[in-house]
């Protein structure tokens, strides 16, 4: 049963944490959590990462549950299979579709999805696993010409995260060019994909 939870900004609300919390269904004290920060480069990026980080720490998880995983060097799937959650976070969505093919955590992430356990993205981290990541275009500097956008298809929508009303027309211009359904999410808002059924959780 494949089961992610992606989002704009992570747990941005209490019932986005909620619905976190209720799909692992284990003590907050026993969850364990791979946390890769890999596309956040600039310095506004790598301070959502720690907000991120801090989040799952003041929610009860502890800090020795939380694995770091860089994407410098090839991951293996038993580097991931003790753990609850891969956690994804924001920054780049070209950067990280390149760490992830490079190091085969592409493979590893479609692979722990299988097993019942939470994918859980934020911003750049939930188009990853989306049919493409084209979406990004608009708002990603594509600066390493990555030509094949295909993302993970672990969910056969695209989502749009970030979302305000001044971006709708570029929205709906990508509406009409893609063959797969559009999610826009704001900043208070998730998609929660079980199995293929979606709900927004806000």
């Amino acid at each position: 049963m494949t089961k992610l939870l992606l989002t704009s900004t992570g747990l941005a609300n209490q019932n986005i944490t909620n619905q976190f919390l209720q799909i692992i269904d284990k003590p907050v004290s026993q969850i364990k959590i791979i946390f890769v920060p890999t596309a956040s480069r600039t310095d506004e990026e790598i301070k959502y990462v720690h907000e991120s980080k801090k989040e799952l720490l003041d929610l009860g998880i502890l800090e020795n549950n939380i694995k770091i995983l860089n994407l410098d060097s090839p991951v293996s799937f038993q580097e991931v299979e003790d753990f609850d959650v891969i956690y994804v976070c924001g920054g780049n969505t070209f950067y990280l579709l390149k760490k992830v093919r490079e190091t085969g955590f592409d493979k590893i992430i479609i692979e722990f999805a299988k097993t019942d356990k939470l994918y859980f993205g934020v911003s750049a981290g939930s188009i990853l696993v989306c049919p493409s990541i084209d979406i990004a275009s608009p708002f990603d500097e594509n600066d390493f010409n990555l030509t094949d956008l295909t993302g993970l298809n672990l969910t056969d929508v695209i989502v749009s995260p970030h979302y305000k009303d001044e971006e709708k027309t570029i929205i709906d211009d990508f509406k009409k060019k893609s063959q797969y359904e559009v999610v826009p999410l704001t900043n208070e808002q998730a998609l929660l994909v079980i199995d293929g059924e979606t709900k927004i959780v806000e």
